[in-house]
């Protein structure tokens, strides 16, 4: 069974405020003592269970102590380690990452890039795309990035067209064209797979599919390609602290040969290796 402290979200995020006020860092997730336990803040799936096959198999003889503490959310993590409450993270992208560290002011940095997880619409109504009906209702990711990245999807499948010039903040006011009147209901990512039986389709975030026992490979109608995509997931920290040598360690072995074969087993991919 693995030793895998899961924290509520609203406490932590209270924690992580709190610390960030009032200056204080944990002695344990901070980069001052070198031979304490690296503390790192990750998502449940596919992330946690990564990490976990790090500590379980490989830490011990790079003589890395880690320790693994699972997020349900995509804030809570970023402002941990700007706190200092954690000494690093792995959940997210780069798109989603700049545009966090723009809106809150921290600034966490990318180390090493592990994996990608292809985002998917899925569907318990219909079994292809083409099958929408007019006026049905596609939930989407509700932060800035990830519902971009959804209407992306959407676009490059047929299913609306959006304005020249939408990036990473795309949001439906940047639809030029909807044929289908699809009608979108934004919900918080780790909600929208719990969305399925109330809409006609969803595009859910690859981990949050997988914690719900999709298939991304074999369950969604449209995929995102791994080719040339730029939402790998990776390890961060806070700025300076991208030398401490745990976090060395740590990137060394999420790169490893060992960790690419056991997401490749694992995920059958539904999760790509970034190797």
């Amino acid at each position: 069974m693995r030793n895998t402290a899961k924290i509520t979200t609203a406490v932590l995020a209270a924690g992580a405020l709190t610390l960030g006020l009032s200056g204080c860092g944990s002695d344990s997730g901070s980069s001052a003592d070198a031979d304490a336990p690296l503390v790192v803040a990750a998502s449940s799936v596919p992330h946690a269970e990564i990490l976990n096959y790090v500590k379980d198999n490989l830490a011990a003889k790079d003589g890395l102590k880690l320790e693994v503490k699972e997020f349900t959310d995509y804030v809570t993590p970023n402002t941990a380690t700007e706190s200092g409450e954690v000494g690093a993270n792995y959940f997210q992208h780069k798109p989603y990452l700049d545009d966090f560290n723009k809106k809150n002011g921290t600034h966490i940095v990318p180390v090493a890039t592990v994996h990608l997880e292809p985002l998917g619409l899925y569907s318990n109504k219909v079994k292809k795309i083409a099958d929408l009906k007019n006026g049905a209702t596609v939930a989407l990711p509700n932060d800035t990035t990830n519902e971009a990245r959804a209407l992306k999807l959407l676009a490059l499948n047929g299913v609306i067209k959006l304005k020249a010039g939408a990036g990473n903040d795309a949001t439906p006011k940047d639809i030029a064209e909807n044929p289908k009147k699809i009608q979108f209901k934004e919900i918080e990512a780790a909600q929208v797979p719990r969305s399925l039986d109330d809409v006609d389709a969803a595009v859910i975030n690859g981990n949050y599919a997988v914690e719900s026992k999709l298939s991304p490979k074999d369950d969604s109608l449209v995929l995102e390609s791994a080719q040339g995509n730029p939402y790998g997931n990776f390890l961060a920290v806070k700025k300076g602290n991208e030398k401490d040598p745990r976090v060395v360690k740590l990137a060394k072995l999420l790169k490893s040969p060992e960790v690419k074969k056991f997401i490749e087993d694992t995920y059958e991919g539904s999760v790509v290796p970034a190797v």
